[in-house]
């Protein structure tokens, strides 16, 4: 990286996040503990920029991208900065999925994609994605990533103890800033290939015309491993997949200091469910299959399950910065849905039940966010958001009569038709004041008031208190206290019609189920950065949680979307660490987290479970399944004239399990490492734009490892990591 780039990078941090700015030019992987006032300006979103005179239009654009970033505050909570630079080193580059890139940080644990892809900080889901100032509205839970790493400029990861801004979903905040347009107009369009058939092609165009600023992308995505493989063979049987992605980010600028703006996504993935091939029979069905022979005409391997998703979201802003006022007002509208296709015949031999699933959620609201500097000393900000939510869930399900003892009387499969409906709604409120006490001391106080109106009806005021203090120029330490309010997610929690289900070979061995109540914690987070020399920045934090009504999720049924439940309590504790390391031409970061996390007494969503499985529970912790002790991640690169090599790695301790005979998640899977690598070359100026060529490993040594093994609490089928593969890629920007 040049000195140009080094300073234009160094700048996206103001004085007070220096190991943030550092971290981010070495490697793209920035930490920092403590405050970000953000006053400086972001650099310009485009490639190919020079140091030509500033339009009037980018002028505007990063004066106020810079007033938007502002209305978030991050005192006192523990950021973990992601720029290109980061993601350039992965080996898929721009075409990684982006819950992988977010695995590079600490705190991060890897799980399969049908329980939710990742964890942060022992939580099961509970992340909040915001784009650009606006939380998105929530999506049913899959396979897909709707969100396309390609269209991000900067991202800002948060956890810990948050300010009174941020709720409802709290285990992790992403906050995006994506790309804009560009006075000289551009584009990138570029394909990846790779083993099991991966084909990726994908296109990127920005510009402005006059005060109209625009930046598009679209990418579409074709393999034979959409899902993780059930068995440990090289290839798995049944499981391709087709993604398509697309994202716009539209700005007008009435004048300088007022912009409307709108963004758009949109998402459709299609799944075939993977196959586990030479499985028994589970039912007798008339023609096709016999238990007592154990034999079968359809073999679990030829089985066809498909599922289908799709997210689509719009939002519209106005933003206004009136010096010491700055506001942004949103509207979005978001529309998601997840369809199981079973195999008719197939899933009521082997599983007693074909159930056809249609689950769709329909989300419009409202979020208002204002910030008032009141002096030196005082910044004040309150907003507010609401969202409307209807769920719909519609169930054609095909299974077996049983008499009174469970066993199947007849070989004849009858229908029922299993339809539900919910609208839901959801209000939030805060308040809050950044208070710089002193050059080294800042605090920032605040409270929040979040209301459920759903399957339950809740509420609660949830107080906030963030310190960051400068200890000296290397090292700086934050502390915070929050208290938390986080609702089941409605597109998820919709109530079983359990009584439909009487005396069939899908009716549940408890026959009652509890709503699935809000989780209610007390989190405490404390964490110190320091500056060892110009090369070495060295970070720490610690956590604890103390959790009422603990959510968690689980696969459950036959498609693979995933149903919450709550302990009646728990708690998560934690130590991450993490250093960086770098020269002018080189990097290289290290990230360890510690993790515990255990619950006792299920009090919700009880026909779930097996009676042996509810009553240890009910008077024991247990570990929750998505726990993992240990994580470690790591990587590094060196430039070398026009040419970059990277690599990195990942390990994990392994998730829970739960052993034969054994207690309910009282076992760990083995623990596992991956590595992987990249070459990237690039070719300047030539006929057809800048050239960037890429060959990458995946899994190097090809190791073969679970994510899952099929048991534990809410576990579904086993899963394991993907194997070896090899990638090549080439784009050019224009």
């Amino acid at each position: 990286m040049t000195t140009q780039a080094f300073q234009a990078s160094f700048r996206l941090r103001p004085l007070p996040m220096l190991l943030a700015g550092l971290f981010a030019t070495a490697t793209g992987y920035a930490v920092a503990a403590g405050n970000d006032n953000t006053s400086a300006e972001p650099a310009s979103a485009s490639s190919g920029a020079t140091d030509q005179a500033i339009s009037t239009v980018e002028v505007t654009s990063a004066h106020l991208k810079s007033a938007r970033i502002a209305l978030s505050p991050k005192i006192g909570t523990t950021v973990y900065s992601i720029d290109k630079h980061m993601v350039d080193a992965l080996s898929q580059g721009d075409s990684t999925p982006f819950d992988e890139v977010l695995l590079r940080l600490p705190g991060v644990a890897q799980d399969s994609k049908a329980s939710g892809s990742l964890h942060i900080r022992d939580d099961h889901g509970n992340v909040q994605y915001r784009i650009n100032g606006v939380q998105l509205p929530e999506s049913i839970s899959g396979f897909g990533q709707s969100i396309d790493t390609r269209q991000i400029d900067e991202t800002d990861f948060m956890t810990g103890a948050l300010p009174a801004q941020f709720g409802l979903r709290t285990a992790g905040i992403v906050d995006i800033q994506t790309k804009e347009g560009h006075t000289t107009p551009g584009g990138r369009v570029g394909i990846l290939v790779g083993g099991n058939h991966y084909y990726s092609p994908s296109a990127e165009f920005f510009g402005t015309v006059g005060a109209f600023n625009y930046y598009l992308s679209g990418s579409y995505l074709s393999n034979d491993l959409g899902i993780e493989n059930p068995t440990s063979l090289k290839n798995a049987i049944h499981d391709k997949t087709q993604q398509t992605k697309s994202f716009g980010n539209l700005s007008y600028y009435l004048d300088d200091d007022t912009r409307l703006g709108m963004m758009f996504g949109t998402y459709n993935g299609k799944f075939q469910i993977p196959n586990n091939p030479a499985q028994a029979p589970g039912f007798s069905l008339a023609g096709v299959s016999d238990v007592t022979s154990g034999t079968s005409t359809l073999p679990s391997s030829q089985l066809d399950e498909n599922q289908h998703e799709v997210n689509r979201f719009v939002v519209l802003s106005y933003q206004k910065n009136l010096g010491a006022l700055n506001f942004q007002l949103s509207g979005f509208k978001q529309y998601s849905e997840l369809h199981y296709k079973p195999d008719q015949v197939g899933d009521l031999v082997y599983n007693g039940v074909s159930s056809d699933t249609l689950r769709s959620n329909s989300s419009a609201g409202l979020q208002g966010d204002v910030s008032y500097k009141i002096n030196q000393q005082h910044t004040f900000r309150t907003g507010f958001s609401y969202t409307r939510q209807t769920t719909e869930s519609n169930n054609t399900v095909g299974t077996f009569p049983t008499d009174a003892n469970g066993n199947q009387t007849q070989t004849t499969p009858i229908t029922i038709i299993d339809d539900s409906s919910k609208v839901g709604q959801l209000y939030s409120l805060y308040v809050q004041d950044e208070w710089h006490i002193s050059d080294p001391l800042t605090l920032n106080y605040g409270v929040r008031f979040d209301r459920v109106s759903a399957f339950v009806e809740e509420q609660q005021w949830s107080p906030r208190l963030n310190m960051a203090y400068k200890i000296s120029d290397a090292t700086s330490f934050h502390a915070g206290y929050s208290r938390y309010f986080t609702p089941p997610p409605q597109e998820l929690a919709s109530q079983a019609s359990i009584n439909l289900y009487t005396n069939t070979t899908t009716a549940p061995a408890i026959a009652t189920s509890d709503s699935v109540k809000s989780e209610r914690t007390h989190y405490f987070d404390v964490g110190i950065s320091h500056k060892v020399n110009e090369n070495l920045s060295l970070t720490a934090d610690a956590y604890y949680k103390n959790i009422t009504n603990m959510l968690d999720e689980g696969q459950f049924g036959q498609a693979l979307i995933l149903s919450p439940f709550n302990y009646a309590k728990g708690f998560a504790k934690g130590l991450e660490l993490s250093a960086v390391y770098n020269e002018k031409n080189w990097g290289m970061f290290l990230n360890t987290s510690l993790q515990k996390a255990q619950a006792t007494n299920i009090i919700s969503g009880q026909s779930l479970f097996q009676p042996d499985e509810l009553a240890y529970i009910s008077s024991h912790y247990i570990y929750v399944d998505h726990n993992q002790t240990y994580t470690v991640s790591g990587g590094a690169h060196y430039h070398f004239g026009d040419s970059k090599i990277s690599g990195d790695f990942l390990y994990g301790s392994g998730l829970r399990k739960t052993p034969d005979g054994g207690a309910p998640n009282s076992a760990a899977l083995d623990p596992y490492t991956t590595f992987n690598a990249a070459f990237v070359h690039n070719w300047k100026k030539t006929a057809i734009g800048d050239i960037e060529g890429r060959l990458s490993i995946v899994n190097i040594f090809d190791k073969s490892y679970l994510l899952r093994d099929g048991s534990g609490v809410g576990v579904g089928a086993p899963q394991y990591g993907a194997r070896r593969t090899l990638y090549a890629g080439i784009s050019t920007s224009f």
